[in-house]
């Protein structure tokens, strides 16, 4: 018996990606589900286009997004993807073999990131495994906003598919600055409600070790320039995340 699957993705000003996106799932895909975050953009008028419904519902965190999606969905059964993502034709082979025996309760594969053009093997950026695929019923999302992970209850079954998420993160240089001041806000916010501190030896040593575990234990410098500049930016990711930890705290 063929398991049917919701696809469910979050946008908000997804023009450049959703199409994409929606493209790479429909042999899967059961039903497509778009939960958007009242785009300005073109992304509502793209997905008019296909099969997909199509949902507004206010951003209030990425976890609680995703966990809102989730229940918009027909089938149990999820895919959930960002608009930024699409499936190698690999793991879309792997995700129709896995609808005719959904026998597990999760199910993992690796995410390839495309940087400015260039495929990122290195940088601790890769297999960067992910579990996108899995019973609605037996999980739910958790972990720190921004970074949502899938977590599933205790003793349930997971198994690893061969293909990657292809993720295509960044356009320029200026993209992934202009996030990683976005999410280090967030981030900061998070940490602070949990009760984190930052001194100033994190500040100092912290985005130090950043860069020199990314670039040379993870191997960064393989990936050539471009791995140069990631390692430089995910560095500064760090000090502006404590710098900014630090500030909400002295403003508390």
């Amino acid at each position: 018996m063929i398991t049917p699957i919701s696809v469910v993705i979050i946008t908000f000003n997804e023009e450049e990606n959703i199409e994409r996106c929606i493209l790479s799932v429909q042999e899967i895909a059961d039903e497509i589900v778009v939960v958007d975050s009242f785009s300005t953009d073109k992304t509502e008028e793209i997905c008019s286009k296909y099969n997909v419904h199509f949902v507004k519902h206010r951003f209030e965190g990425h976890i609680e997004q995703k966990n809102f999606a989730i229940i918009q969905a027909k089938y149990p059964n999820i895919l959930s993807l960002d608009a930024d993502e699409a499936l190698s034709d690999e793991l879309k082979k792997s995700i129709l073999e896995v609808k005719n025996n959904f026998s597990q309760d999760g199910y993992t594969f690796n995410r390839l990131t495309n940087y400015c053009g260039f495929w990122i093997y290195h940088c601790g950026w890769y297999p960067d495994v992910k579990l996108r695929l899995f019973d609605s019923r037996k999980g739910k999302w958790g972990g720190i906003n921004p970074h949502d992970k899938f977590e599933l209850q205790t003793n349930c079954s997971q198994q690893h598919l061969k293909g990657d998420l292809l993720h295509f993160s960044y356009y320029s240089a200026a993209d992934h600055i202009s996030q990683v001041n976005k999410f280090t806000e967030i981030g900061a916010k998070e940490a602070f409600l949990r009760g984190r501190k930052a001194t100033l030896l994190q500040i100092l040593i912290n985005p130090l070790w950043k860069f020199l575990r990314d670039y040379f234990i993870k191997r960064g410098f393989l990936d050539g320039y471009a791995g140069f500049v990631i390692c430089v930016i995910s560095s500064h990711a760090t000090f502006l995340k404590y710098v900014k930890l630090r500030e909400l705290r002295r403003g508390k």
